[in-house]
């Protein structure tokens, strides 16, 4: 009786560990995924040299970001090698002419917003892309050194 309770106590305990060991390797994936896009980095430092940026505060990122409207006509104008360059991650896992490769926007296609910066240091803080997290936090020295 014994024996019988104990297999599948084992059985249960061992597909347990299976399961948790497949679960952190997906996790671990999708993290090494998401690189820093070093183009974007430029590119928005040099839009803050040449005051093109928005100076707004924390938390209105949500009304100034760029529709998924707006995003798709900016997509049909100037197609995704433009559209990479307002993101500051790039997620390897998707094509190059996806949306979904593109990661952590900064600003609205003309100009670089604070907020914008600020949300993505946010979030790149909380997954723990350091590297993400470093380039908005270099951004946001520039913006207030700007002044």
């Amino acid at each position: 009786m014994k024996s019988a309770i104990s297999k599948p106590a084992f059985v249960n305990c061992f597909a347990v560990g299976v399961l948790l060991y497949a679960i952190s390797g997906v996790l671990a994936e999708s993290g090494e995924s998401i690189k820093i896009n070093e183009d974007a980095s430029a590119f928005a430092a040099r839009l803050i040299r040449e005051e093109h940026v928005i100076a707004d505060g924390k938390g209105v990122w949500s009304k100034d970001r760029p529709s998924a409207e707006e995003e798709n006509q900016f997509i049909r104008l100037h197609g995704f090698g433009e559209y990479a360059k307002w993101h500051l991650g790039i997620d390897e896992r998707y094509g190059a002419n996806t949306k979904r490769r593109y990661k952590f926007p900064y600003g609205d296609f003309k100009n670089v917003h604070r907020c914008g910066l600020l949300a993505a240091r946010s979030r790149a803080r909380q997954y723990k892309y350091s590297d993400i997290d470093d380039a908005a936090a270099r951004l946001i020295e520039l913006i207030r050194q700007r002044k």
